[in-house]
């Protein structure tokens, strides 16, 4: 199994964000997950990256021209592929990707795991999107989430396709047993 993971390209202020995203990536690495990423070698990106090559899974990075020498492209990693732009960086770690899990980031974090879950929602994949919510760090976006879901624009089964957890365990195990709800228009 191939995991994408999207996640800052900085460490962030509180040490626990660097702690986890350290123990989730020798978790999964562990238990036979592969992980796909943005191709950096910096912040949480770089961190990800060396646990999972610590415990000798595969990493594929996905890093555009623009980005490979700003995110300072990884050279330890399994594989590296130089993309023209972010659309096709996206679009190469979807396909590559057998589900998309967000570890704290900012604003590029998020637009990558919303699209992901936006494409799940209108059924151009069936591949589970999570959230790994380390010391609570996306407990507002869940929030917003569900006003989206109260106040008419979300249905509830597509808020709930979501994982999020802080639990390694968890997050394997509920990715593993995914089930993709119903279309958006079915």
């Amino acid at each position: 199994m191939k995991i994408a993971v999207f996640c800052g390209s900085s460490i962030g202020e509180n040490p626990e964000f660097a702690q986890a995203t350290r123990a989730l990536g020798h978790y999964l690495a562990t238990n036979g997950v592969d992980l796909v990423y943005g191709g950096g070698n910096v912040g949480l990106m770089g961190m990800v990256a060396d646990a999972f090559l610590e415990k000798g899974a595969q990493v594929y990075g996905v890093i555009p021209e623009y980005l490979k020498d700003r995110e300072l492209a990884h050279p330890g990693l399994t594989e590296l592929k130089i993309v023209a732009d972010m659309h096709e960086r996206k679009a190469a770690m979807a396909r590559m990707a057998d589900a998309f899990v967000a570890l704290p980031g900012g604003v590029g974090t998020l637009e990558e795991i919303f699209e992901a879950w936006t494409w799940a929602q209108l059924g151009y994949h069936a591949k589970p999107c999570a959230f790994y919510n380390v010391n609570g760090f996306y407990d507002k976006l869940f929030e917003m989430i569900s006003n989206m879901t109260d106040s008419g624009f979300l249905k509830p089964h597509h808020a709930e396709m979501i994982i999020h957890t802080d639990n390694e365990a968890q997050l394997l195990s509920a990715i593993q047993s995914y089930q993709a709800p119903k279309l958006k228009w079915s």
